[in-house]
């Protein structure tokens, strides 16, 4: 706050310095200018007084002194002429100094406004000091209390997320084990079919092998039985003997 006093008191002081520069070139320049409108004036009564005794000279001058006469008043038209310019030239020196002023002015006045505002804006946050540090820790304190809940929340939904692909994992694997179980009992059938057949096609072997030991055996029996039917018969025929037989013949 000293410090913005500081600077305030400077551009008074500049100020101050600078209305008393102007005033003294206004004070100059109205010295030149009084001194150029008296030179002007002195000329003029210069110009008034030759004129007035070339005009009494003349009734008694010769041509050539009338052409002189002449010559001389196209001269004074020309200073004349000279002086209006340095004129003119002198009221634009002056509009350019008043300007040149007025612009020093305004910029004068918005260094000081910009000096006021920036001083009042320092009291005024000087002021509310406790009041912008209690609203500052009120907005840190909800910042905080909200970032806490979208924490929370995100976890939540990380949990969610955990718990979904677990329960779809589990699912996997349940629905995997189903239908591992379903193979293998699909397998088991189908082993069991095998083996059934299998076990079928065995006794139907066992009981084509019992039938043929049977047939065997039955041939056997009918081969051992003829054997010996002809070995009887071979043995009654070597037994036998011839028998005699006598009949009579009818006579005709």
């Amino acid at each position: 706050m000293g410090r913005s006093r500081s600077r305030s008191k400077s551009p008074r002081r500049h100020h101050k310095s600078s209305k008393h520069s102007r005033k003294k070139s206004r004070s100059k320049d109205r010295s030149a200018s009084r001194s150029r409108n008296s030179k002007h004036v002195e000329k003029s009564k210069e110009r008034s007084s030759k004129s007035r005794k070339r005009s009494r000279s003349a009734s008694s001058s010769s041509a050539s002194d009338v052409s002189y006469d002449g010559s001389r008043r196209k001269k004074s038209k020309g200073r004349s002429k000279m002086d209006e310019v340095d004129r003119l030239a002198e009221m634009e020196r002056q509009r350019r100094v008043r300007e040149a002023e007025q612009k020093v002015v305004e910029e004068e006045a918005a260094k000081r406004i910009e000096l006021l505002v920036k001083k009042r804006v320092e009291e005024e946050l000087e002021k509310r000091k406790d009041e912008i540090e209690q609203e500052v820790a009120k907005r840190v304190e909800e910042a905080k209390r909200k970032m806490e809940t979208e924490m929370m929340q995100e976890l939540e939904r990380q949990r969610e997320q955990q718990r979904r692909e677990e329960l779809a994992r589990q699912e996997e694997e349940a629905r995997k084990r189903k239908e591992l179980e379903e193979i293998m009992a699909e397998n088991n059938r189908k082993i069991e079919e095998a083996q059934r057949k299998l076990a079928e096609e065995r006794l139907a072997m066992i009981e084509e092998q019992r039938k043929m030991d049977e047939e065997r055996q039955k041939l056997k029996k009918e081969q051992e039985k003829r054997i010996k039917e002809e070995q009887k018969k071979i043995l009654g025929k070597n037994n036998s003997r011839p028998k005699l037989s006598f009949s009579l013949k009818p006579l005709s």
